[in-house]
């Protein structure tokens, strides 16, 4: 498992089968637009199988509510809230429902980029110009 942050969750999510889209500052970064980031954003499929697996991989990463660390996350929360903030080691997580005009997963998948990172295929959404 990589120590580096980003490519460890990367790692995580890929490994557990997670679909997702990242999107915000990393996306942004994975496109080579020269900006510093420190927090990760993605927007993930909603289904319950989907959730399931998100459930097992953020529970191997080990993370918590930003602002309520005692806080115990649940797959309701992951189907419920519209934006779940959370922490892992040192790297901010924001899992995003949905985008503009309440885009979801399946209605950002036509306009994402598949790259390769860290050995791992991962959806981008694509920038607009």
């Amino acid at each position: 498992m990589s120590t580096n942050r980003f490519v460890r969750l990367i790692e995580t999510l890929c490994l557990h089968e997670v679909k997702y889209i990242i999107v915000g500052g990393v996306a942004a970064v994975l496109q080579r637009v020269p900006i510093n980031t420190i927090d990760f954003d993605i927007v993930h499929a909603r289904d319950p199988e989907n959730i399931q697996r998100l459930s097992a991989a953020l529970a191997v990463l080990g993370v918590t509510f930003r602002d309520d660390s005692s806080r115990e996350l649940t797959e309701s929360d992951l189907t419920s809230e519209p934006c779940v903030r959370l922490r892992t080691g040192r790297l901010d997580l924001d899992l995003v429902a949905t985008l503009g005009a309440n885009e979801g997963y399946e209605d950002l998948l036509p306009n994402t980029d598949r790259l390769e990172v860290a050995g791992y295929q991962v959806d981008v959404l694509k920038l607009e110009k």
